[in-house]
C-alpha cells in the first residue's frame, strides 16, 4: 500500500526506521498520522485516500469524489467531498467537509477506500448543487448511465432526511420512473391557465400509417400540440420513438412544442411566453 496510516505503518516497520525513511526524504507526511510511501507528487487517487487517512474513523468519501469513483461519468469533483460521523473533528487536509449520522452500512460500502454508496453519493452530490438544475441533471445522469434503479433511489432518498433541492431530486427520480405520468395533471394545467389560453383535449389520439400516437396535449383551434418529456434520452429506444411520432405530427401539417417537464415546473416564465407565441403565430 502507498499511503498508510502511522499505526499501519508502524505494523510494518521500527519508529526508527519509520523516521529514517522520512527524514531522508525517502517517504512523506502529507498529513498529520499519515504516510505516504515514496517522495513524489501525489495523484489523485492518493489525495483522496490521504484526505480519508487523516480523518476520523468512520469517515468516508462521499458526493461526486464516491460518485466518481463507482462509475459516474462526466461530473469529475473539483474538490475531494468528505462526509465525517455528526460531531467528528475535521481533519487539517484539504477537502470539503460534511457531517452526517446515516454512515452505516446501508449507506458505506464496505471496501477500501470507504465511499458511500453510488445512490447516497448521487443524493448528497444533488443536494449539495448551487442550482436545482445541476441536481436534476445529476440525478438523470445516474439513470441514464445505468447506475442506479428507482428503488435504490427513493431509499437512499429516504434515509437522507432534510436537504436542500429535495424536491427536485424527487421529481426527477419520478420523471425516470414514469415519464410524463410523473408529470402532474394540475402542473401543466397551472401554466396554461396563466398563459390565458383555453382547455385543450389531453391525451387526443391520433391514427397514422405508421402507427397510433396520442398527444399529451392538443388545441385544435390553433393546430397546435404539446409534447411534454419527462426525462430526455433516458432510454435510446425511447428518444428514437419520441422524435419519429413528433416528425410525423409535424409532416401532417400540425405544429408541435416541445417541453420538459423542469421547464414546465421551474421556468415557467419562458413556456407561457412560447405557448402565447405559438397560439399568436397559429
Amino acid at each position: 500500500m502507498d499511503v498508510l496510516t502511522t499505526a499501519e505503518a508502524l505494523s510494518l516497520l521500527s519508529r526508527s526506521a519509520l523516521r529514517h525513511r522520512l527524514s531522508t526524504g525517502q517517504w512523506q507526511r502529507p498529513a498529520r498520522g499519515v504516510i505516504v510511501t515514496h517522495n513524489g507528487p501525489l495523484t489523485p487517487d492518493q489525495r483522496e485516500r490521504v484526505a480519508l487517512a487523516a480523518s476520523p474513523v468512520g469517515s468516508a468519501l462521499a458526493g461526486l469524489t464516491a460518485a466518481s469513483r463507482l462509475g459516474l461519468k462526466g461530473f469529475e469533483p473539483h474538490a475531494i467531498h468528505l462526509v465525517l460521523p455528526a460531531g467528528a473533528k475535521r481533519p487539517s487536509v484539504e477537502a470539503v467537509v460534511h457531517w452526517s449520522t446515516m454512515l452505516d452500512s446501508r449507506d458505506v460500502l464496505p471496501r477500501s477506500p470507504r465511499v458511500t454508496t453510488l445512490e447516497r453519493s448521487v443524493v448528497d452530490a444533488a443536494s449539495w448543487s448551487d442550482s436545482i438544475l445541476r441536481a436534476r441533471v445529476l440525478v438523470i445522469a445516474a439513470f441514464q448511465q445505468k447506475l442506479t434503479s428507482i428503488a435504490r433511489m427513493r431509499d437512499a432518498l429516504s434515509r437522507r432526511g432534510p436537504c436542500r433541492h429535495r424536491g427536485v431530486i424527487i421529481e426527477s427520480i419520478l420523471d425516470a420512473h414514469g415519464g410524463i405520468q410523473s408529470l402532474p395533471e394540475r402542473d401543466f394545467e397551472e401554466v396554461r391557465v396563466l398563459a390565458g389560453l383555453p382547455r385543450p383535449t389531453r391525451q387526443e389520439r391520433v391514427k397514422h400509417p405508421s402507427g397510433r400516437y396520442f398527444l399529451d396535449v392538443w388545441w385544435e383551434q390553433f393546430n397546435l400540440a404539446i409534447e411534454i418529456h419527462g426525462i430526455p434520452h433516458l432510454a435510446v429506444e425511447q428518444w428514437s420513438y419520441d422524435l419519429h411520432r413528433t416528425n410525423e405530427l409535424v409532416i401532417d401539417g400540425r405544429r408541435v412544442l416541445v417541453f420538459s417537464s423542469f421547464a414546465i415546473r421551474h421556468a415557467r416564465d419562458a413556456v407561457i411566453d412560447q405557448l402565447r407565441r405559438a397560439v399568436a403565430a397559429g
